[in-house]
Protein backbone atom coordinates (compact mmCIF):
# COMPACT_ATOMS: atom_id res chain seq x y z
CA UNK A 1 0.00 0.00 0.00
CA UNK A 2 1.35 3.34 -0.72
CA UNK A 3 2.99 5.19 2.29
CA UNK A 4 0.67 6.61 4.14
CA UNK A 5 1.83 11.08 -1.22
CA UNK A 6 5.26 8.07 3.69
CA UNK A 7 7.92 5.28 6.03
CA UNK A 8 9.54 8.88 7.53
CA UNK A 9 8.78 11.84 9.47
CA UNK A 10 8.86 14.23 6.37
CA UNK A 11 11.10 16.39 7.97
CA UNK A 12 11.04 19.35 10.47
CA UNK A 13 8.00 21.55 10.07
CA UNK A 14 9.32 25.11 8.97
CA UNK A 15 8.57 28.11 11.35
CA UNK A 16 5.52 30.09 9.87
CA UNK A 17 4.59 27.88 7.06
CA UNK A 18 1.14 28.25 7.71
CA UNK A 19 1.40 31.41 8.04
CA UNK A 20 3.04 31.61 4.45
CA UNK A 21 0.15 29.89 2.54
CA UNK A 22 -2.36 32.10 4.24
CA UNK A 23 -0.05 34.83 3.15
CA UNK A 24 0.05 33.68 -0.55
CA UNK A 25 -3.75 34.17 -0.35
CA UNK A 26 -3.67 37.39 0.89
CA UNK A 27 -1.31 38.95 -1.37
CA UNK A 28 -2.81 37.58 -4.13
CA UNK A 29 -6.27 39.01 -3.29
CA UNK A 30 -4.59 42.45 -3.08
CA UNK A 31 -3.01 42.22 -6.60
CA UNK A 32 -7.10 40.97 -7.56
CA UNK A 33 -7.88 44.17 -6.06
CA UNK A 34 -5.46 46.26 -8.17
CA UNK A 35 -6.19 44.60 -10.90
CA UNK A 36 -3.16 42.76 -11.73
CA UNK A 37 -4.30 39.29 -12.70
CA UNK A 38 -6.95 36.89 -11.72
CA UNK A 39 -8.00 35.03 -8.62
CA UNK A 40 -6.31 31.55 -8.00
CA UNK A 41 -8.35 29.05 -9.49
CA UNK A 42 -10.23 25.97 -7.70
CA UNK A 43 -7.47 24.08 -8.49
CA UNK A 44 -4.51 26.67 -6.99
CA UNK A 45 -6.76 26.73 -4.05
CA UNK A 46 -7.38 23.19 -3.34
CA UNK A 47 -3.43 22.75 -3.97
CA UNK A 48 -2.96 25.58 -1.18
CA UNK A 49 -5.65 23.65 0.99
CA UNK A 50 -3.65 19.80 0.78
CA UNK A 51 -0.50 21.43 1.61
CA UNK A 52 -1.69 23.09 4.54
CA UNK A 53 -3.19 19.93 5.96
CA UNK A 54 0.29 18.15 5.35
CA UNK A 55 1.73 21.03 7.31
CA UNK A 56 -0.40 20.48 10.01
CA UNK A 57 0.62 16.84 10.53
CA UNK A 58 4.11 17.81 10.77
CA UNK A 59 3.39 20.56 13.47
CA UNK A 60 1.63 18.04 15.27
CA UNK A 61 4.75 15.24 15.30
CA UNK A 62 6.82 18.46 15.98
CA UNK A 63 4.95 19.26 19.24
CA UNK A 64 5.15 15.02 20.07
CA UNK A 65 8.16 14.12 19.50
CA UNK A 66 6.95 10.49 20.45
CA UNK A 67 4.42 10.88 17.28
CA UNK A 68 7.22 11.88 15.08
CA UNK A 69 9.47 8.83 15.68
CA UNK A 70 6.70 6.52 15.13
CA UNK A 71 5.65 8.59 12.11
CA UNK A 72 9.37 7.70 11.03
CA UNK A 73 9.00 3.45 11.95
CA UNK A 74 6.06 3.89 9.93
CA UNK A 75 7.29 5.11 6.88
CA UNK A 76 10.48 3.45 7.12
CA UNK A 77 8.43 0.41 7.03
CA UNK A 78 6.31 1.57 4.05
CA UNK A 79 9.15 2.35 1.63
CA UNK A 80 10.97 -1.16 2.42
CA UNK A 81 7.37 -2.81 1.77
CA UNK A 82 7.33 -1.41 -1.84
CA UNK A 83 11.12 -1.96 -2.50
CA UNK A 84 10.43 -5.90 -1.43
CA UNK A 85 6.32 -6.19 -3.47
CA UNK A 86 8.03 -4.70 -6.58
CA UNK A 87 11.36 -6.22 -6.24
CA UNK A 88 10.58 -8.14 -9.54
CA UNK A 89 9.87 -4.40 -11.27
CA UNK A 90 12.82 -2.74 -10.08
CA UNK A 91 15.20 -5.47 -12.05
CA UNK A 92 12.84 -5.39 -15.22
CA UNK A 93 14.08 -4.22 -18.21
CA UNK A 94 11.26 -2.78 -19.44
CA UNK A 95 9.68 -1.30 -15.76
CA UNK A 96 12.76 -0.80 -14.10
CA UNK A 97 12.86 2.73 -14.73
CA UNK A 98 9.45 3.57 -13.87
CA UNK A 99 9.75 1.49 -10.45
CA UNK A 100 12.30 3.30 -9.41
CA UNK A 101 10.36 6.22 -10.40
CA UNK A 102 7.71 5.19 -8.23
CA UNK A 103 9.76 4.41 -5.55
CA UNK A 104 12.34 7.34 -5.51
CA UNK A 105 10.10 10.17 -6.96
CA UNK A 106 7.13 9.13 -4.94
CA UNK A 107 8.88 7.70 -2.23
CA UNK A 108 11.89 9.78 -1.99
CA UNK A 109 13.76 9.95 1.44
CA UNK A 110 14.74 13.86 1.35
CA UNK A 111 13.39 16.42 3.67
CA UNK A 112 10.41 18.36 2.32
CA UNK A 113 9.35 21.18 4.41
CA UNK A 114 11.28 23.84 3.02
CA UNK A 115 10.83 22.33 -0.59
CA UNK A 116 6.41 22.49 0.50
CA UNK A 117 7.09 25.72 1.20
CA UNK A 118 8.91 26.98 -1.40
CA UNK A 119 6.36 25.06 -3.65
CA UNK A 120 3.11 27.14 -1.82
CA UNK A 121 4.55 30.11 -2.99
CA UNK A 122 4.95 29.02 -6.84
CA UNK A 123 1.10 27.70 -6.99
CA UNK A 124 0.17 30.80 -8.50
CA UNK A 125 2.80 30.44 -11.16
CA UNK A 126 1.50 27.17 -11.76
CA UNK A 127 -1.86 27.54 -12.45
CA UNK A 128 -0.83 30.35 -14.98
CA UNK A 129 1.87 29.01 -16.49
CA UNK A 130 1.28 25.15 -16.95
CA UNK A 131 -1.58 23.39 -19.49
CA UNK A 132 -4.40 22.52 -16.91
CA UNK A 133 -3.65 18.26 -17.59
CA UNK A 134 -0.41 19.41 -15.54
CA UNK A 135 -2.29 21.20 -12.69
CA UNK A 136 -4.62 18.57 -12.48
CA UNK A 137 -1.61 15.91 -12.36
CA UNK A 138 -0.11 18.53 -9.58
CA UNK A 139 -3.26 18.04 -7.57
CA UNK A 140 -3.42 14.83 -7.58
CA UNK A 141 0.19 14.37 -5.93
CA UNK A 142 -1.40 17.34 -3.78
CA UNK A 143 -4.70 14.96 -2.42
CA UNK A 144 -1.97 11.93 -2.57
CA UNK A 145 0.43 13.92 0.04
CA UNK A 146 -2.17 14.95 2.61
CA UNK A 147 -4.41 11.83 2.47
CA UNK A 148 -1.05 9.81 3.20
CA UNK A 149 0.14 12.27 5.75
CA UNK A 150 -3.01 12.27 8.00
CA UNK A 151 -2.86 8.46 7.56
CA UNK A 152 0.38 7.41 8.72
CA UNK A 153 -0.45 10.03 11.75
CA UNK A 154 -3.48 7.77 12.56
CA UNK A 155 -1.24 4.45 12.38
CA UNK A 156 1.49 5.87 14.33
CA UNK A 157 -1.29 6.86 17.03
CA UNK A 158 -2.46 3.53 16.97
CA UNK A 159 0.94 1.84 17.70
CA UNK A 160 1.58 4.25 19.77
CA UNK A 161 -1.59 3.71 22.26
CA UNK A 162 -0.31 -0.21 22.22
CA UNK A 163 3.43 0.20 23.09
CA UNK A 164 4.52 3.77 24.24
CA UNK A 165 7.60 4.42 22.94
CA UNK A 166 8.66 4.70 19.01
CA UNK A 167 9.30 0.99 17.62
CA UNK A 168 10.03 -0.28 14.01
CA UNK A 169 6.57 -1.79 12.49
CA UNK A 170 6.20 -5.64 13.09
CA UNK A 171 4.02 -7.27 10.23
CA UNK A 172 1.28 -8.26 12.65
CA UNK A 173 1.28 -4.82 14.27
CA UNK A 174 0.71 -2.74 11.25
CA UNK A 175 -1.42 -5.36 10.33
CA UNK A 176 -3.73 -4.77 13.35
CA UNK A 177 -3.11 -1.28 13.12
CA UNK A 178 -4.08 -0.39 9.35
CA UNK A 179 -7.44 -2.03 10.30
CA UNK A 180 -8.08 0.66 13.28
CA UNK A 181 -6.49 3.90 11.74
CA UNK A 182 -8.19 3.78 7.93
CA UNK A 183 -11.00 2.74 6.13
CA UNK A 184 -11.03 0.73 3.14
CA UNK A 185 -12.40 3.58 1.48
CA UNK A 186 -9.33 5.74 2.60
CA UNK A 187 -6.97 3.48 1.54
CA UNK A 188 -9.07 2.78 -2.65
CA UNK A 189 -8.64 6.72 -2.53
CA UNK A 190 -4.81 6.60 -1.83
CA UNK A 191 -4.52 3.62 -4.67
CA UNK A 192 -6.59 5.22 -7.26
CA UNK A 193 -4.53 8.81 -6.50
CA UNK A 194 -0.99 6.72 -6.90
CA UNK A 195 -2.50 5.14 -9.84
CA UNK A 196 -3.99 8.33 -11.50
CA UNK A 197 -0.36 9.85 -11.42
CA UNK A 198 0.64 7.32 -13.61
CA UNK A 199 -1.94 6.93 -15.79
CA UNK A 200 -1.39 11.25 -16.61
CA UNK A 201 2.58 10.70 -17.39
CA UNK A 202 1.47 7.70 -19.46
CA UNK A 203 -1.09 9.69 -21.43
CA UNK A 204 1.43 12.82 -21.92
CA UNK A 205 3.76 10.02 -24.20
CA UNK A 206 0.62 9.70 -26.32
CA UNK A 207 0.38 13.94 -26.73
CA UNK A 208 3.61 15.28 -28.78
CA UNK A 209 2.27 18.79 -28.43
CA UNK A 210 2.07 18.31 -24.64
CA UNK A 211 5.52 16.96 -24.17
CA UNK A 212 6.77 19.99 -26.90
CA UNK A 213 4.97 22.40 -24.75
CA UNK A 214 6.88 21.21 -21.30
CA UNK A 215 9.88 21.46 -23.30
CA UNK A 216 9.22 25.35 -24.19
CA UNK A 217 8.51 25.81 -20.42
CA UNK A 218 11.82 25.26 -19.15
CA UNK A 219 12.73 29.17 -19.42
CA UNK A 220 9.46 30.98 -17.78
CA UNK A 221 9.57 27.68 -15.31
CA UNK A 222 12.75 28.74 -14.39
CA UNK A 223 12.09 32.17 -13.68
CA UNK A 224 8.50 31.81 -11.82
CA UNK A 225 10.71 29.43 -9.14
CA UNK A 226 9.44 25.76 -11.20
CA UNK A 227 12.25 24.49 -12.89
CA UNK A 228 11.88 20.88 -9.73
CA UNK A 229 8.40 21.02 -11.23
CA UNK A 230 9.71 21.24 -14.70
CA UNK A 231 12.43 18.15 -13.84
CA UNK A 232 9.63 15.85 -12.61
CA UNK A 233 7.21 16.19 -15.16
CA UNK A 234 9.97 15.75 -18.09
CA UNK A 235 11.86 12.83 -16.20
CA UNK A 236 8.18 11.21 -15.67
CA UNK A 237 7.07 11.93 -19.21
CA UNK A 238 10.78 10.65 -20.78
CA UNK A 239 10.34 7.55 -17.97
CA UNK A 240 6.88 6.40 -19.33
CA UNK A 241 7.32 6.92 -22.91
CA UNK A 242 10.64 4.74 -22.60
CA UNK A 243 8.33 1.98 -21.26
CA UNK A 244 6.37 2.54 -24.56
CA UNK A 245 2.99 2.16 -22.87
CA UNK A 246 2.25 2.00 -19.20
CA UNK A 247 -0.68 -0.37 -18.98
CA UNK A 248 0.67 -3.51 -17.72
CA UNK A 249 2.70 -1.65 -15.15
CA UNK A 250 0.43 -0.29 -13.72
CA UNK A 251 -2.17 -3.19 -13.80
CA UNK A 252 0.78 -4.57 -11.58
CA UNK A 253 0.77 -1.70 -9.38
CA UNK A 254 -2.92 -1.65 -9.26
CA UNK A 255 -3.97 -5.67 -8.33
CA UNK A 256 -0.71 -5.87 -5.83
CA UNK A 257 -1.74 -2.72 -3.61
CA UNK A 258 -5.65 -4.08 -3.66
CA UNK A 259 -4.55 -7.38 -2.76
CA UNK A 260 -2.89 -6.15 0.00
CA UNK A 261 -5.39 -3.62 1.23
CA UNK A 262 -7.55 -6.40 0.93
CA UNK A 263 -5.67 -8.69 2.95
CA UNK A 264 -4.90 -6.35 6.05
CA UNK A 265 -8.74 -5.55 5.82
CA UNK A 266 -9.53 -9.27 6.18
CA UNK A 267 -7.36 -9.30 9.36
CA UNK A 268 -3.76 -10.33 8.08
CA UNK A 269 -0.57 -8.95 8.70
CA UNK A 270 1.78 -6.75 6.93
CA UNK A 271 4.78 -8.66 5.63
CA UNK A 272 7.34 -8.69 8.06
CA UNK A 273 10.97 -6.53 6.62
CA UNK A 274 14.64 -6.39 7.91
CA UNK A 275 14.81 -2.11 7.91
CA UNK A 276 17.92 -1.05 7.48
CA UNK A 277 18.52 1.57 10.20
CA UNK A 278 16.75 4.85 9.02
CA UNK A 279 15.06 3.62 6.23
CA UNK A 280 13.11 6.16 5.12
CA UNK A 281 10.33 7.11 2.27
CA UNK A 282 7.64 9.91 1.46
CA UNK A 283 4.81 8.84 -1.35
CA UNK A 284 2.85 11.42 -3.27
CA UNK A 285 5.42 14.48 -2.48
CA UNK A 286 5.47 17.28 -4.74
CA UNK A 287 8.50 17.29 -6.89
CA UNK A 288 11.77 18.63 -5.23
CA UNK A 289 12.43 22.35 -4.84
Amino acid sequence: MPAAFSGRLAGPAVPGFQGSLDGIRAAHRNDIYKGRHMALNPAGEEILDCLRQVDEQRQLRLRDAGLGGQVAAVKAYQHQRFAQTYADQLTHPRFGDAARFFLEDLYGPDDFSLRDQQFARVVPALVRLFPRDIVDTVLSLGRLHALSEVLDTQMARCLLAQAPKPAPCSGEAYGRCWRLAGTPADRERQISLMLAVGQALDGYTRNPLLRHTLRLMRGPAQAAGLSALQTFLERGFDTFRAMKGAEEFLRTIAQRERALAAALFAGGDGPDLALSPGGQGVLGQAPRL
